[in-house]
């Protein structure tokens, strides 16, 4: 089988009375299984990525299918040769997405579904295409027409809902919001419409259930994913790159870590660049102190840990793991 491993995505945010005890039970099921994952749970609901051999995938989609509190969860799933974390990790979280402050989430947008979503974009109807990933996500790939936001927190989102009220009327302007799997979307659309706009939209399942039902019209690029393949194509259609070279500026959508370990930046770069900044983001990281050696790697891998001063350190990766 050339690709023996599913990798799932899925969310659902709903009451679960005891999340430590859920992260055990997790634990153990995964006891004998070919799984990676990376699960967070809390009272609220549960957030996960994981990949498993194919056969240990649907059990695990049948076990918590055969439960009361987990039968609505709508798992999207792709195909590939490898397994893409490191270890199965399962773990409570107070917040299944970092924000700091409560939202009320009976006030989420309404799903459109991939063929909806696809029918609005090709309405020609005045409208506000909203991405809300960040920007090292948007850079490798996004929607036509589609929007950035200038913000790294949610704080500044909320600032620029306010900004965007003066610019569009919020009763009648059609604001259409996606994400990477969904469940950014269902925070960000409630903040919107607590701001005041009516008309608010969320893409069912986000980019990845788009991929998987539409195919990739009305996209460009790749997509960034939170694991070890770090950039992969929606659908099997050819799609233009967007993504650039940060040293040179030429087309690419190869994400590297920084060899310099005291950085350890994700970077887009050509090969060639590559080659000559010997795998270093910027001039000023070739002549730092703990650089690894370059070696050629197609694709790349993130780099986690590295040891410094004889103990094991955490490396920055310059991403939020398990945002999606």
């Amino acid at each position: 089988m050339e690709n023996p491993y599913f990798v799932l995505a899925f969310y659902q945010f709903s009451p679960i009375a005891d999340p430590l005890g859920e992260v055990v039970r997790h634990q153990a099921f995964f006891q004998g299984l070919d799984v990676t994952s990376r699960i967070y749970i809390s009272e609220g609901g549960i957030n996960g990525q994981m990949s498993a051999l194919a056969s240990d995938a649907e059990k695990y989609m049948q076990w918590m299918h055969s439960r009361p509190e987990f039968q609505a969860v709508h798992f999207k799933i792709h195909t590939w040769h490898e397994q893409v974390f490191p270890r199965a990790t399962v773990k409570y979280r107070p917040k299944l997405v970092a924000i700091d402050e409560t939202i009320d989430l009976s006030k989420a947008a309404a799903h459109l579904s991939p063929q909806e979503w696809q029918q609005q974009l090709e309405s020609g109807e005045d409208k506000i295409l909203l991405d809300v990933r960040n920007d090292y996500e948007w850079e490798v790939g996004h929607f036509d027409g589609a929007e950035l936001p200038p913000c790294e927190t949610f704080r500044e989102f909320d600032r620029y809902a306010e900004d965007l009220k003066n610019k569009k009327d919020p009763k009648t302007t059609p604001v259409m919001m996606y994400c990477t799997g969904g469940i950014r979307c269902e925070l960000y659309s409630a903040l919107l419409k607590e701001r005041g706009f009516e008309k608010v939209f969320q893409l069912q399942g986000g980019i990845i259930n788009y991929g998987l039902k539409m195919g990739s019209k009305h996209w460009n690029g790749k997509l960034f994913v939170f694991d070890d393949r770090l950039a992969v194509p929606i659908s099997e259609e050819k799609t233009p790159v967007v993504g650039k070279c940060r040293l040179c500026g030429s087309p690419s959508e190869a994400y590297y870590n920084c060899a310099n370990m005291d950085c350890n930046q994700l970077f887009l770069c050509c090969p060639s660049c590559l080659e000559k900044h010997v795998g270093c983001c910027q001039e000023a990281c070739q002549k730092a102190p703990r650089v690894r050696p370059y070696q050629q790697q197609n694709p790349h891998k993130p780099f986690r840990r590295q040891k410094k001063c004889g103990l094991a350190k955490k490396a920055v990766k310059k991403l939020p793991a398990g945002t999606e």
